[in-house]
């Protein structure tokens, strides 16, 4: 009963927290409220497929099914008007092996569950993009553009990397950057340099500079990096962070720790928004890491507002929705399906939960919480 109160008192904070990220310095009001448009943006971490969750998902010898796993976010994802998240494995094929940790490999049928899912753009510059080299890089963002979704990072030729993403939504474009740290020792061939982008400070300056001239209403910029496990940002997370924004960029969305670190607003001096908004590392999505704080992913919501008549731009709010891995058996099947917080804020408790696994969720849902907002 005392787990289930520090529960709704967490619930509490989550509302009230909620409504203090709205920045009033961001705000723009025009006497024509016809002219203000809205979008919203939803985020996750690291999706990842280990080879426990490729057994779980198989249906036959060569069939896999990952829906399972969205069943219970699949409405949240839905609800956003764009919908992101860090692919962390390649599409390769069948010829190449199916495998998790450390070089993944992931079925076809997991970019089928995404799309069905809500997501619509999926960051690929990450550790793990050039796992089964270059035809794997090649093949992941073919197979995600056959499914009508974007990928941002990786690419299939110098003029598409230059090129640049810019996403139009409700009126408002979206300028779209991503990088990765590394790429695990791998290293780029000569001739394709352009595959994956990694982060260098003075191509990422004529990147948003190039971006910006676009005239896109916001930039955006996904980073991987950060180090392992570790709940709060690096120095070197920081100190990219404040040159990006200085740069030009207004929202950075990082991941790679597999746990979640703290989102803030950060002053800066260009750029649409006077403070930038960070989410430094969004931890997991999905994965088969069960340990504490590696089993608790974050759905980030943000809402932003866009002034067509006098061009201002603003975050008007920020929610968050914590979620929970379960792994174990369901209707005589073993699955792992990724559980929101509000599961258990409804009442709506699955009937396939132990006692451990409602205090695991509850307990991830309080780290997040005291993690995500923390200042």
């Amino acid at each position: 009963m005392k787990s289930i109160c520090k529960f709704f008192l967490s619930l509490l904070l989550l509302l009230f927290i909620q409504g203090s990220q709205k920045e009033p310095s961001e705000i723009s009001y025009s006497k024509n409220e016809d002219s203000t448009i809205t979008v919203k943006l939803s985020f996750v971490g690291d999706i990842m497929c280990h080879t426990p969750q490729i057994e779980y998902a198989k249906i036959g010898s060569d069939s896999f099914n990952f829906l399972p796993t969205f069943k219970m976010v699949q409405q949240y994802l839905s609800d956003s008007d764009l919908t992101f998240g860090n692919l962390e494995t390649v599409i390769a094929g069948k010829s190449e092996k199916y495998t998790g940790y450390p070089l993944f490999n992931s079925p076809e049928e997991l970019l089928d569950a995404l799309k069905f899912s809500g997501f619509d753009i999926l960051f690929t510059s990450n550790n793990h993009s050039l796992d089964r080299g270059a035809k794997g890089v090649e093949r992941t963002i073919r197979q995600i553009e056959n499914r009508n979704l974007i990928n941002s990072g990786t690419y299939l030729s110098q003029h598409s990397r230059v090129s640049l993403l810019v996403v139009e939504k409700n009126g408002l474009k979206l300028g779209i950057l991503s990088y990765t740290y590394g790429l695990n020792g791998n290293f780029l061939p000569k001739s394709k340099k352009y595959l994956v982008n990694v982060i260098d400070t003075s191509i990422i300056k004529k990147d948003v500079t190039a971006m910006t001239k676009k005239n896109v209403d916001l930039i955006l910029v996904y980073y991987h990096f950060g180090d392992e496990y570790s709940r709060l940002p690096s120095k070197y997370q920081e100190e990219i962070v404040s040159k990006t924004f200085n740069y030009g960029a207004d929202i950075i969305i990082g991941s790679h720790p597999h746990v979640i670190q703290p989102v803030r607003f950060i002053e800066k001096s260009n750029g649409k928004l006077k403070k930038g908004f960070v989410a430094y590392s969004l931890g997991n999505f999905i994965s088969n890491q069960r340990w504490r704080y590696s089993d608790a992913g974050v759905i980030l919501n943000l809402e932003i507002k866009h002034n067509t008549a006098n061009g201002s731009t603003w975050v008007s709010e920020v929610k968050a929705i914590p979620t929970w891995v379960f792994k174990g058996r369901i209707d005589n099947k073993n699955q792992f399906v990724i559980l929101p917080s509000d599961t258990t804020a409804l009442a709506l408790i699955p009937e396939y939960l132990g006692k451990e696994d409602i205090e695991k969720l509850l307990e991830s849902y309080n780290d997040t919480m005291e993690i995500l907002f923390k200042k």
